[in-house]
């Protein structure tokens, strides 16, 4: 479970604009990096792996679009590249796109909020789990954090590799999984002790 401030109930709704989803920030982020049209977007969502982050799917990108453009917050880019297509609409930001993004980051909401993963709901539920049942879950837990751990290890060293301002943000997000999941198969491994038969 990803946090989305705007979703709970913390969005902006000034003039009558509806609120932002992260979706819809993550659209106007990487529209703000270069005009797309759908199909690149979803490629670039899949190849930044920003479900990692932010709740974001194929239709999430394709409802943002719509949604963006239909506020005033997308404009239709000008296409050069001959390969796109005559039904492929290629998108930028508008100038109030540009604004509504950076008011939207500016919201305290991002920074005040806790999301709970599933994991930490089922850890206050499983005092009521069969032992057997509550040790096979927390090895499937273990077993997740270190195959989680190899792949973000694996992203961060390709990051690592490149340069630039995006490139230092994106490895600073990395890390920072990187080492939640560290501290929580750490912190597993005492949990088991807890479970009894």
């Amino acid at each position: 479970m990803v946090l989305d401030p705007a979703e709970e109930g913390g969005g902006a709704k000034e003039a009558g604009r509806p609120s932002l989803t992260a979706a819809d920030l993550v659209v106007l982020s990487l529209l703000t990096e270069r005009s797309m049209h759908g199909y690149e977007l979803i490629a670039e969502v899949a190849r930044q792996e920003v479900s990692d982050w932010a709740p974001v799917s194929r239709a999430h990108v394709y409802y943002a679009l719509k949604k963006l453009e239909r506020l005033g917050l997308l404009t239709r880019a000008e296409d050069v590249r001959s390969a796109s297509g005559p039904d492929r609409v290629v998108y930028a930001p508008s100038p109030a796109g540009r604004v509504a993004l950076t008011e939207e980051l500016a919201r305290e909401a991002w920074v005040t909020q806790r999301s709970v993963a599933p994991f930490t709901t089922w850890m206050g539920l499983s005092i009521h789990a069969r032992p057997a049942d509550a040790r096979e879950q927390l090895a499937r837990r273990r077993a997740f954090l270190e195959a989680e751990i190899g792949k973000e290890q694996a992203t961060l060293a390709a990051i690592r590799a490149d340069t630039g301002q995006r490139v230092r943000v994106a490895a600073a997000m990395v890390d920072l999984y990187l080492r939640q999941l560290e501290i929580e198969l750490a912190w597993i491994d005492g949990v088991v002790d807890l479970v009894q038969d």
